[in-house]
């Protein structure tokens, strides 16, 4: 049943490709498929690690900066502050010496009258009062004992005022030092992250160099490949779109810099002229025995430059170095040779039209020839890094995963 429904389609397709309403529910399925698609699709996963890296440094520059504006404007806002805060602190610093050479006064004048007191009284305590001269001499002794007690209690209130008075101008000192201390680190924070933010921006322009010329490799592996494809007559190219997206691309990834987070716009989408369809025939082999999908098909944007991309091939990662890379259908070699941006490629003719293309390999099987017949699990070479597995079908892209 499968295989009728299977020649019935490749039978009649192309009588209904003009087909107005046909075209409408291709393009129709083709959006939804897409849009399922862009849920989990991602271009590749080393520069999507790369892209996160991007994103978080930006962020954590963008924070950066709003904090370099907050210190800068708390600092502006403190300079008088902290001018004022150090004459204060220099009029106190003066007051305090004052105050304590006073105090050294009071205590000695306390001593002196201490010590004079106690004298009054023992010359009180020795005067008998037998004569005038003697009477006489006791009431100037009571007279001086009186004035130097008062003596005493003023200097003793004065000693205790001024001990509270330079408690108080202590107190105020501290402050004082205190808020010139911290507006001092506000000063050394703000150099730090001045220094930090200048770190961060040389890290962030490294990376998205790399990043660049990582996404540009990409862009042109892709091309090379549907150039190929096409010299091939395997699928056809909108030679007019091509050249927009081209446009589009170099526009988005030739902005100034990276550093002020832009709103880049998002430019026209390679995916919107792909025409891809579900894979409808028996699940087969995969092309190697283990792996590790490390680009999937389908749409992506690009999250740095938000560049809209569509990615018709998946790249697998085999699991040992120098894996072999199998035919997954029977059919006929068309192509196989090394080329400048993809190493070696080979694509291999199956029936109802499909093709399946095998590239960056390290070698290609000896055997293994344009014009070639081969057989399903037959060795068509090696890989090291990554094989990029591609499949059409007159014209349409079908996401190799849905084979295996």
């Amino acid at each position: 049943m499968m295989r009728l429904f299977l020649s019935f389609y490749i039978i009649f397709l192309p009588l209904f490709a003009n087909v107005a309403s046909i075209d409408k529910k291709i393009k129709n399925t083709t959006s939804a498929i897409n849009s399922k698609k862009d849920e989990y699709s991602s271009i590749h996963y080393k520069i999507e690690q790369n892209a996160q890296k991007i994103l978080k440094q930006q962020k954590e520059i963008k924070k950066q900066q709003e904090r370099l504006k907050d210190l800068e404007l708390e600092l502006v806002i403190k300079e008088d502050i902290y001018k004022t805060n150090l004459s204060q602190l220099q009029n106190l610093s003066t007051t305090q010496k004052t105050l304590k050479k006073d105090q050294e006064d009071i205590e000695q004048k306390l001593i002196f009258n201490i010590a004079r007191m106690a004298s009054l009284a023992i010359l009180m305590d020795k005067k008998e009062a037998s004569s005038v001269d003697s009477i006489m001499s006791e009431e100037v002794i009571k007279i001086l004992a009186k004035q130097t007690d008062m003596d005493i209690k003023d200097l003793n209130n004065r000693f205790f005022k001024n001990n509270e008075y330079m408690a108080s101008l202590e107190k105020k000192s501290d402050q004082i030092k205190s808020e010139i201390a911290s507006i001092d680190q506000k000063r050394t924070e703000l150099k730090q992250t001045k220094q930090d933010n200048e770190n961060e921006l040389v890290a962030l322009n490294e990376n998205t160099k790399k990043y660049k010329t990582d996404l540009e490799t990409i862009f042109k592996q892709q091309d090379s490949l549907k150039q190929t494809l096409a010299n091939l007559n395997i699928i056809k190219i909108d030679e007019i779109k091509r050249a927009k997206e081209k446009e589009q691309q170099e526009q988005a990834m030739n902005q100034p810099d990276l550093t002020n987070m832009p709103k880049v716009k998002k430019v026209g989408s390679s995916y919107q002229s792909v025409k891809t369809i579900r894979y409808r025939g028996s699940k087969t082999i995969s092309p190697l025995e283990g792996y590790t999908v490390t680009k999937k098909y389908g749409n992506y944007t690009d999250p740095i430059y938000n560049i809209k991309i569509f990615n018709e091939s998946v790249s697998l990662s085999p699991k040992e170095k120098d894996a072999k890379v199998r035919n997954v259908f029977n059919g006929k070699v068309i192509f196989a040779k090394n080329t400048p941006l993809l190493d070696n490629v080979v694509i291999v003719e199956h029936d109802n039209g499909l093709h399946t293309i095998y590239a960056n390999l390290s070698q290609i099987a000896p055997d293994i020839q344009k014009g070639k017949k081969i057989r399903k699990s037959s060795v068509i070479g090696r890989v090291n890094d990554e094989l990029v597995f591609e499949v059409t079908q007159k014209d349409y892209h079908i996401n190799p995963l849905e084979l295996f």
